[in-house]
C-alpha cells in the first residue's frame, strides 16, 4: 500500500456540516449508546460526524498516511493495533490518556481523526471519572504541540489536559464549547 499525505482539515463546507451535526450529539441518545473506549464505539461517532460528508465515514482507512512529516500507524497492522488500543484499560486518569495517545498515534481514519476521538476521550472519562475536559482551557498551539511530542512524552498532554478537567459533565454549555474548540484545533 502507498503512503500518502493528507490536509489535516478538510473543505469550510464539510466542517461546517460535520460541526452541526457534532452539536446535535449533546441532545441525542447517540453519546450515552456509544461503547466509549471501544474502536466501534469510534467508529460510531467518527460515522455520525462525518456521515454523508466523506465515503469513508465511520470506516478504518486502508491507506498509509502521514503528517508533517509523521507516518501514522500502517493500516495493515490495524487488526493487532487496534484491539490492543482497545484492551488498553481505562480506569485512571493516566490510563485514559494514554490510550487516547495510541490511538492518536493509530490515526485510524483519512480525516476526522481528532475531532471523533476527542469526543471518545470525553465518553471514557464521563464514565470511568465524571469528568471530561473543558477544552478551552488548554490553548491551540499548546495541545498540537504536547500532542506531537506525545509519542515519546505523555507529560506534556497530561500536564494540559488534567487542570482542564471539569465535573460538568451533563453541562450543554462545556459541550458546546468543546466542540467549538475541538474544531478550531484542526483548523490550519
Amino acid at each position: 500500500m502507498g503512503k500518502i499525505s493528507i490536509r489535516f482539515f478538510g473543505d469550510s463546507t464539510i466542517d461546517k456540516q460535520s460541526k452541526t451535526k457534532a452539536y446535535t450529539l449533546f441532545d441525542s441518545e447517540f453519546l450515552n449508546e456509544t461503547d466509549a473506549g471501544t474502536i466501534n464505539g469510534l467508529q460510531q461517532i467518527h460515522g455520525y460526524l462525518f456521515g454523508g460528508l466523506y465515503s469513508f465515514a465511520g470506516q478504518l482507512r486502508d491507506k498509509n498516511i502521514s503528517k508533517g512529516g509523521f507516518a501514522f500507524a500502517p493500516c495493515q497492522y490495524f487488526k493487532t493495533t487496534l484491539p490492543n488500543i482497545e484492551k488498553m484499560p481505562e480506569t485512571t486518569f493516566d490510563e485514559i490518556i494514554n490510550k487516547y495517545i495510541e490511538m492518536n498515534i493509530a490515526h485510524p481514519f483519512m480525516e476526522g481523526n481528532g475531532r471523533a476521538t476527542r469526543i471518545w476521550l470525553d465518553l471514557m472519562l464521563k464514565r470511568a471519572l465524571k469528568k471530561c475536559v473543558d477544552w478551552s482551557k488548554i490553548p491551540k498551539n499548546d495541545y498540537l504541540e504536547a500532542m506531537r511530542k506525545s509519542v515519546n512524552d505523555a507529560t506534556g498532554i497530561k500536564a494540559l489536559i488534567k487542570p482542564a478537567l471539569t465535573d460538568k459533565i451533563d453541562d450543554r454549555e462545556t459541550f458546546m464549547k468543546g466542540i467549538d474548540y475541538s474544531y478550531y484545533y484542526e483548523e490550519p
